[in-house]
């Protein structure tokens, strides 16, 4: 009986030590490692803490997980350019639209426009349009483009074109915004507001500083506040996505390139020449064989092949889920439009750009707008925050700064990185990268490291775009933690 009653206790004792670490293991969550104070406690003031958890994958886009590639040309130039030297960098993982972004895509954004400040300030939506005149061409009877490649339902999945870097950028903000708004929705925290208008619509810099008096519902328990009261949403619930925004000339070149398929034990065993495996533009698979893998020129006046056998199958952009995804999944990153990218372009900015995440902006980066103490301007009349450059003698200090201004005299004053404007070339602080070829390119411009450009505010009906995104936390699904 006494042996029984040892073993009853020792049990118990066991019992006991694994309740009271289970306990500390769960409560480890909700308390500090550093001070020992609980978190979501509105007894001791509130400290809240949201646990972390994995960035969603965003409306569009597809998940690139970032590594280290060999960035540059993959074939000689026939032009005798050289400003896409060959150099080793490491791309942060990021998102990027599965395709080009659409007719469809951009009219949805024309008509929020038209709904939202079409009355009073016609002028914003003006400014968004689409040039559809870059069809026309003297020589060639393109007035059926004019007229109906935008608005026409039989052209709704083709790329977008006649857009601008400056209207592309402004495309991505109010994606931001209308993603942001609907996750908001599904969480609880905002009703359907149909009747936005003007200053009283939804953007994420209004709601996050606490301007935006829509369709607010009463959102989440402040625990700030002795348990009473509610709260809006905060950028720190994660509920909310970083923004869409045009993707990095580094980080389109690496998506576009997908050497996922193409490594063997962390080492790239094979470098492309173009999205796809092999010299060739034709699929080498049995069931698709010699059928060409983008949309491009095929030669001189050979726009599509000859009819009942049309070789590429377009003539001019073609529905952007023609053809077939690179390894990435994502469609045409060679050929069919052409993309805009975010950076400036200068011929010899593979000198001068870091090895990581590299970028080419400048002094581009801009903040919202605060008074001396520090609090967020008012917004302005059409319900946005006002944006103002980075604090200039911030940028003072940064490496590889400014690209000059429009018109900078390169003659009294050396820039490193940019020849003398309206002397040697037509290089300034506009002139925007290029990547990709288009359905109106030869097949050199099909390989991911040959680069153009065009000034911000001018458009081509050879030229789209697509979003990207950056990730936040964890870069990719192979966890490399120590337990």
């Amino acid at each position: 009986m006494l042996k029984f009653n040892k073993l009853f206790l020792v049990f118990l004792s066991l019992g006991s030590m694994l309740v009271f670490t289970a306990s500390c293991n769960k409560a480890g969550k909700n308390v500090s490692r550093a001070t020992g104070w609980a978190y979501n406690d509105p007894r001791n003031g509130g400290f809240e803490v949201t646990h972390a958890k994995e960035q969603i994958t965003g409306p569009g886009l597809v998940f690139i997980e970032g590594g280290t590639f060999t960035m540059g040309a993959t074939e000689e130039t026939p032009f005798y350019e050289w400003d896409n030297r060959p150099h080793q960098e490491t791309v942060n993982s990021f998102y990027m639209d599965e395709t080009e972004v659409t007719n469809l895509d951009y009219l949805e954004y024309i008509f929020w426009l038209k709904r939202v400040y079409g009355q009073d300030y016609p002028s914003v939506v003006q400014k968004a349009l689409p040039d559809t005149t870059v069809w026309l061409n003297k020589m060639t009877y393109n007035e059926p483009l004019v007229e109906n490649y935008f608005r026409h339902p039989a052209y709704h999945n083709y790329p977008v074109v006649g857009v601008s870097w400056l209207q592309a950028n402004a495309y991505a903000s109010w994606r931001t915004d209308r993603v942001n708004e609907q996750l908001l929705i599904n969480a609880g925290y905002l009703n359907y507001n149909p009747d936005q208008k003007d200053d009283n619509s939804f953007n994420t810099e209004a709601y996050l500083s606490g301007q935006y008096q829509g369709a607010v519902k009463e959102g989440k328990k402040n625990l700030n506040s002795k348990g009473t009261g509610v709260r809006k949403a905060r950028y720190d619930d994660g509920i909310l996505l970083p923004r869409y925004r045009l993707p990095t000339e580094a980080e389109w070149e690496y998506a576009a390139l997908g050497l996922i398929g193409n490594t063997v034990k962390n080492r790239v065993v094979e470098r492309k020449t173009y999205p796809w495996n092999g010299q060739g533009l034709r699929s080498d698979k049995k069931k698709h064989y010699g059928q060409f893998l983008a949309n491009f020129k095929i030669s001189k006046g050979n726009y599509m092949g000859v009819a009942g056998d049309r070789n590429d199958g377009a003539s001019i952009p073609a529905p952007v889920f023609s053809y077939w995804p690179n390894n990435f999944g994502l469609y045409n990153m060679a050929g069919n439009v052409s993309e805009w990218v975010l950076d400036r372009y200068s011929p010899t900015a593979f000198q001068e750009v870091a090895d990581f995440d590299p970028y080419y902006g400048g002094d581009s980066f801009k903040t919202l707008k605060r008074d001396a103490d520090g609090k967020v301007a008012e917004k302005d009349s059409l319900g946005r925050i006002p944006l103002v450059p980075l604090n200039k003698s911030k940028l003072a200090a940064m490496e590889n700064t400014a690209a000059p201004p429009d018109n900078f005299n390169m003659s009294a004053t050396k820039r490193k990185g940019f020849a003398e404007y309206g002397v040697t070339s037509l290089i300034n602080s506009k002139s925007r990268v290029i990547k990709g070829g288009s359905w109106k390119d030869p097949p050199y411009y099909l390989s991911p490291g040959v680069r153009r450009y065009m000034d911000e505010d001018k458009s081509s009906a050879t030229v789209g775009f697509r979003c990207a995104m950056s990730r936040v936390g964890n870069p990719g699904a192979t966890k490399r933690r120590r337990k």
